[in-house]
């Protein structure tokens, strides 16, 4: 470049734009999420998955794909190809406790996969569940430099969080918060698959000669389970033999279908399963409907991935695209005996009485509910392995993975058996391009990658692979593979991790992990445990952490606040911002002009599965309705005139989550109502909305979105100061532990 005095005696230089290797393909990678080695129908199940089947037929089967067993550990894998410690995600990123290896965020010596490809020429695009930002920084505060646009995705349309409401969605788009769409008849996986065609086509249309990364990370099958009832009642009946029955039968499929070895032996039901047959009529009809939910589910799923196919396939783009389909770790036990119709009272250790469940059976999938299946049917998804999603156990690392990619893999339909792992994916897309792993990014040294390329195999199914080791760690449970032998312990929450038994299984002979051989091969297990430790020490893994939800505490840190401001107009707040105001004394205080006939909604936090709103009604009184976890509170005054007014809902703790409520006009008490089983860490899933509420309603006496219909000055939310003999037993201030961080626990 030469800078002259004028441009005719001057010579421009602008950088050349980036050009991908000679025919590197496009790249789709779809994960399913909480789906289990046997859920789909091409590994043995009865659920109907036509479409994933039919890249199964034309692409490759995995038998042997390992995960890290739960979803921001195996994300940070996949998209990075270092193992999950390394790159500091050793559990999911709402329970980061600042060691090395669980800082709720992947390092930056660890670029992902769009890092790696944007400076290629590659148009990036995430889609769907994200879960690698710290829940701190997920609010229009940000920071969003862990946001998918900020490693290394051009555009983002999805979710932060570990699960969602598939009718009501929080949803994020590049990095600021959408509304809630409310279309009938909505469905977010219809949402993100129309969006992925959006992003593809547009792109397509500017530049055609550039290849693509689409990352699709749906939030099916992860809880709540929601589905379009047209899918569910289609499997109306289909498992009224339960899981037994369907374990055993699923298990007959996988050897047929050579997903599983011939000689396989199926191991005992796991001892936490309530045998089917010891169910009574309605326990099993309930188990049941759940399931059916669940197939429902999964199919929808399945339906909008061939609507993506069909478009590639009608742009001429599927023989020159690579489709990978797998899921993040195995199907879950989260849901116990009977499952759960509001499963934020799972994660907040609150019981739902049998009658409550069977009630609302007809519902399930709906909007109204946020349900999860029983473990055993988590247990037979997982079929013919041991345990679930957390484990160490072939149930909750071992996963379905499908690669379709008509222009290298000729011979489809087979099933090939080599040990992979979630960060071989990286490796082999790399491979398929053609490049190697940078060494440097954004000025930032880079760690070697863990994994190693699968493209042999794509030639040849027994295609041998180097020698390798990959070991297992979440929550405690620990595992490690080398040459077709496997160590694993499964550790009980507050045990001496020194106390842990090791099992031994030889993987190559005896598939399903059913015969220990520990007292058989000591030496062998000896050799093992210590290659464990060491390659715990290198991975970051230690310290050893069996903390679960407690780990959130750490993550959710905020500086201490007394008191929230909001204004009209303002879009939806994350439920991590949101006040704090769990089993404590607090009051909303509300500067509104009201106006004749107006109505709508002041305040809303939350939604349907937990969450309050004060709100006009179409008769002009001033309501207040909490949802609590097992009924809703309601005081509402008589209708209101006109006119600027100060309105307040206050609530005086009077004993451990109990306390009474008023409303108040000017200072003046309209109305109140003794309230008991509030939530003891906030239900605030939903986020925070001020002059209208678009998400999942809190009330039926409001339509979304509720615009307010008069004028907000402001709303402001603080707490109030304890009195009284329940003083000394009140809450610390918003942001110590427990409150705070926790008041919208997100689990994955």
């Amino acid at each position: 470049m030469k800078i002259g005095r004028t441009y005719r005696d001057s010579t421009p230089w602008l950088e050349p734009a980036a050009h991908p290797p000679e025919g590197a393909p496009n790249v789709l990678v779809v994960v399913l999420d909480d789906v289990g080695f046997a859920q789909l129908g091409c590994y043995g199940s009865n659920i109907d998955t036509p479409r994933i089947d039919a890249l199964a037929a034309g692409g490759r089967r995995y038998s042997n794909f390992h995960t890290t067993s739960m979803c921001s550990p195996t994300r940070a894998s996949l998209l990075t190809g270092r193992n999950h410690h390394a790159v500091g995600m050793g559990m999911i990123a709402d329970w980061c406790t600042g060691y090395p290896g669980y800082l709720g965020q992947v390092s930056r010596g660890a670029g992902t996969l769009a890092e790696m490809l944007k400076p290629l020429g590659y148009a990036t695009f995430a889609l769907g569940k994200w879960h690698l930002t710290r829940a701190r920084d997920m609010t229009a505060a940000g920071p969003f430099s862990e946001w998918p646009l900020g490693r290394g995705f051009q555009r983002y349309y999805g979710f932060l969080y570990s699960l969602m409401d598939h009718w009501h969605p929080e949803l994020i788009c590049d990095n600021h918060a959408i509304p809630t769409p409310r279309r009938p008849g909505y469905h977010l996986t219809e949402d993100l698959v129309d969006q992925a065609i959006h992003m593809v086509r547009d792109q397509r249309a500017a530049v055609p000669e550039r290849p693509f990364f689409a990352y699709l990370a749906l939030g099916a099958c992860h809880s709540p389970h929601h589905a379009p009832r047209e899918y569910i009642d289609r499997y109306r009946g289909r498992f009224d033999a339960g899981w037994d029955v369907a374990r055993e039968r699923w298990f007959a499929r996988q050897v047929e279908l050579g997903v599983v070895p011939q000689g396989t032996r199926l191991p005992p039901r796991n001892p936490e399963v309530r045998a089917w047959d010891s169910m009574n009529e309605d326990e099993r009809r309930l188990c049941a409907r759940h399931q059916e939910v669940f197939a429902g589910f999964l199919t929808h799923a399945d339906a909008q991935i061939g609507r993506l196919v069909d478009y590639l396939a009608g742009q001429h783009l599927l023989d020159d695209t690579m489709i990978i389909v797998l899921s993040d770790n195995g199907a879950t036990a989260e849901g116990g005996d009977f499952g759960d119709i509001n499963l934020r009272r799972y994660i907040q250790f609150l019981e739902e009485g049998f009658d409550e469940k069977l009630a609302a059976l007809d519902g399930l999938g709906g909007p109204g509910y946020w349900n999860n299946y029983p473990r055993g049917w988590g247990h037979a998804g997982n079929t013919p392995l041991k345990w679930f999603k957390t484990h160490a156990h072939g149930g909750g690392v071992r996963d379905p993975l499908i690669v379709h990619w008509p222009k290298r893999i000729v011979q489809g339909g087979l099933v090939s058996p080599q040990f992979c792992h979630c960060a071989d994916i990286v490796p082999t897309i790399l491979d398929a391009i053609g490049v190697q792993a940078p060494r440097r990014i954004d000025g930032v040294d880079q760690l070697p990658l863990d994994g190693q390329s699968l493209l042999r195999s794509f030639d040849d199914v027994q295609a041998a692979l180097p020698p390798r080791v990959q070991y297992f760690e979440l929550m405690g449970h620990r595992g490690i593979w080398k040459d077709g032998w496997k160590a694993v312990a499964r550790h009980e929450k507050g045990n001496d991790f020194d106390a842990d038994r090791w099992e031994l299984y030889h993987l190559d002979e005896d598939f399903a992990e059913a015969i220990d051989l520990a007292e058989r091969c000591p030496e062998k297990l000896e050799e093992l445990v210590a290659l464990w430790w060491r390659e715990a020490e290198r991975n970051q893994v230690l310290p050893l952490d069996d903390r679960d939800r407690e780990r959130a505490l750490f993550t959710y840190w905020n500086r201490p606040r007394q008191s929230w401001v909001f204004e009209a107009g303002m879009n939806r707040v994350s439920g991590y911002a949101a006040p704090a105001i769990a089993d404590r004394s607090y009051r909303i205080v509300a500067d509104v002009e009201l106006s004749a006939g107006g109505s709508g909604v002041i305040l809303a936090v939350g939604g349907c599965a937990g969450g309050y709103a004060l709100f006009i009604d179409d008769a002009g009184r001033l309501v207040h309705e909490y949802i609590a976890p097992s009924r809703r509170w309601v005081v509402e005054s008589a209708p209101l005139a006109p006119g600027r007014h100060r309105l307040e809902f206050l609530f005086r703790r009077t004993g451990h989550l109990e306390g009474t409520g008023r409303l108040l006009r000017d200072g003046e008490t309209l109305a109140e109502v003794e309230m008991t089983d509030l939530w003891p860490l906030g239900a605030t899933a939903g986020g925070v909305f001020c002059g209208y509420h678009d998400g999942s309603p809190i009330s039926g006496r409001y339509a979304p979105p509720a615009s307010f219909g008069g004028l907000i000055h402001r709303v402001v939310v603080e707490h109030l100061a304890e009195s009284g003999p329940e003083a000394a037993a009140a809450p610390g201030e918003a942001g110590d532990p427990g409150l705070a961080r926790a008041a919208a626990i997100r689990e994955d």
